[in-house]
């Protein structure tokens, strides 16, 4: 049994999306799973599998990722686009609140909806990221994103993910990069296996305003009535230090945590993560 069953639902311009719906408890607002630039709803399996029956998890494939359609335009791949076919999921759901948990581009996401429709959120997770993103970081990512590579074997695809990710995850095995592999990549209809997004996602990705177009610090305010946790890998070079600690200070009901001997993003399944879910999910219900 899969645990989670795979349900769809409509964007405005008429893409059909893609979603995993772990079942849970009605009373309890849902936890909306909403992963990075160029990850999809398999990032977060561990983490719904651990929840799911004591909260419904929804994971999601945002457009041109996963399961989900490639838009036609490039351009539509934007975070205001991304949180617009969100709010689409959440009205054909019926869900007026849910838990976010925001990885990196994730995040961004659930800084939008926190200056658009705050009242939606009853808990949020940011994790790594935060309304300014380190230089260094961006331009790590921009040296990837959309390069369109591909690898005869899992061996293959997990080596070229340690060569390129391996300082974030200083302690992992090959084991898990082969995990690692298997979560962002898929075996194409020619035998090879490639990442799992469309690659035209780098090109609005790629002009001077691809990560947000907006300022999203009045994002970090509008969550001061939300319980929070805001994690940072203590290796990151996304989300630094000072930026972290000022978000810290500005929310009365955030916990600030960082997750050592991870860059970005922590995989939600570090000792101090999951400690600081389960807390966070007290404090939501």
């Amino acid at each position: 049994m899969s645990g989670y069953a795979d349900r769809f639902w409509t964007s405005r311009d008429g893409l059909k999306l893609h979603f995993r719906d772990y079942a849970g408890r009605a009373d309890r607002p849902p936890v909306l799973c909403l992963p990075g630039l160029t990850r999809n709803a398999r990032d977060f399996s561990h983490v719904a599998e651990r929840l799911a029956g004591d909260w419904r998890v929804l994971c999601v494939d945002l457009r041109g990722r996963g399961e989900s359609a490639y838009a036609k335009d490039s351009a539509s791949y934007t975070p205001l686009q991304y949180a617009d076919d969100l709010g689409e999921l959440l009205a054909q759901e019926g869900l007026d609140r849910v838990v976010a948990f925001g990885t990196s581009l994730g995040g961004l996401l659930t800084m939008i909806i926190g200056m658009t429709a705050p009242q939606r959120l009853a808990g949020v997770l940011l994790n790594d990221v935060g309304p300014e993103v380190d230089p260094v970081g961006l331009e790590r990512i921009r040296s990837y994103v959309g390069q369109g590579r591909s690898f005869p074997t899992w061996m293959h695809a997990a080596r070229a993910l340690q060569e390129t990710q391996g300082p974030a995850f200083p302690g992992y095995a090959i084991a898990d990069w082969l995990a690692m592999a298997k979560r962002c990549m898929v075996l194409g209809s020619n035998d090879r296996i490639h990442f799992d997004y469309d690659m035209k996602i780098a090109e609005p990705f790629a002009e001077p305003q691809g990560v947000a177009g907006v300022d999203l610090w009045p994002g970090i305010a509008a969550l001061k009535k939300v319980p929070s946790l805001l994690l940072r890998g203590e290796l990151s070079d996304v989300l630094a230090p000072d930026v972290h600690r000022r978000m810290a200070t500005m929310l009365p009901l955030a916990e600030a945590v960082t997750v050592p001997q991870v860059g970005h993003a922590p995989m939600l399944d570090e000792p101090e993560a999951v400690a600081a879910i389960d807390r966070l999910l007290a404090r939501v219900g």
